[in-house]
């Protein structure tokens, strides 16, 4: 039975391929959102291809797990696929690709277990630093005004959301910028891009060798602000949008010859102010389409022997 090595070999294809054909792609930064789903779509084909091949690879190894994967399949199908024919390798594959799927969700784990960690004490904090009003409503969704020398802005995620920002943020932001940075805020809040950056971390972390999952959670913090920035600008305007992010940057040192950790502002500003023409409504759904099947293929492939069988 060759299907889970075959998909094992497109699975490690896929993880080798798909970082060059995006970062190559010069379509990312003028569409975010549509790269953001391309680089799921990617990485979920390679954890789809290992799933499959643990799967089949256990039904080969165990008679009884095959009775409860093709437990109402014709006997021709489960013919097809050759399990007498499998060796010694196939009990060894499975577990060895099940550890990986346990550890995987070990890392996904840990990484919320973190996150949630970090969050309750920035809002232990923030209640030490802003505490609540005489009769202020505990569960309703507020505006946090922190007094502080250094110009920010963040969205704090939890029971009831926060939206922060400091004093020196609104004497430095002007006319509707401030308005700009919390729709930036926001945006990252309604689409969810706390999950992303978990699950990329996470595998990231848990296989730091292998080069998909490294690329995946780069491209991941980068495309998010992007998406962020454009949902932002479609409310309040593109240059608004940049001078709000020079004005809460500009003393952090960003803009200078050395690099920082938040390098990528200058090319968000950039993007901003000369902004790249969109796709065409055509290759974008060509783009989405495309990218939504690239997860179907693992699956066609552990169905071809079945479908043949049936066919």
């Amino acid at each position: 039975m060759m299907v889970p090595a075959v998909l094992l070999l497109l699975g490690a294809l896929t993880a080798v391929a798909a970082p060059r054909l995006l970062g190559r792609a010069d379509w990312t930064d003028r569409e975010p959102v549509l790269a953001l789903w391309a680089w799921q779509c990617m990485v979920a084909s390679v954890l789809l291809c290992c799933a499959l091949s643990m799967t089949l690879s256990a039904a080969a190894a165990w008679q009884g797990l095959r009775g409860h994967v093709f437990g109402t399949a014709p006997r021709a199908v489960v013919e097809a696929y050759a399990f007498g024919t499998t060796g010694p390798w196939a009990a060894t594959t499975a577990v060895a690709l099940a550890c990986g799927g346990l550890w995987s969700a070990a890392m996904l784990v840990r990484e919320v277990v973190r996150a949630r960690a970090r969050r309750r004490l920035r809002r232990v904090e923030l209640l030490v630093r802003a505490p609540r009003l005489p009769g202020e409503e505990p569960g309703g969704e507020r505006l946090v005004v922190l007094e502080s020398e250094r110009p920010d802005a963040w969205w704090l995620r939890g029971a009831p959301p926060r939206l922060v920002v400091t004093t020196a943020a609104l004497r430095r932001l002007k006319g509707r910028q401030l308005d700009a940075v919390l729709a930036h805020e926001q945006g990252h809040a309604q689409a969810r891009h706390d999950w992303l950056l978990h699950c990329s971390a996470a595998l990231a972390d848990g296989f730091p060798r292998v080069p998909v999952f490294a690329a995946f959670r780069d491209e991941m913090h980068r495309l998010v602000e992007l998406s962020a920035d454009d949902m932002a600008s479609r409310r309040f305007g593109r240059l608004t949008t940049a001078l709000a992010l020079v004005e809460l940057n500009e003393d952090r040192g960003v803009f200078g010859p050395c690099p920082t950790p938040q390098a990528h502002v200058p090319q968000r500003v950039h993007r901003l102010l000369t902004p790249p023409d969109r796709l065409t409504a055509a290759r974008r759904l060509r783009l989405t389409a495309a990218a939504s099947l690239v997860p179907v293929i693992p699956v066609l492939v552990a169905l071809v022997p079945g479908l043949r069988a049936l066919g």
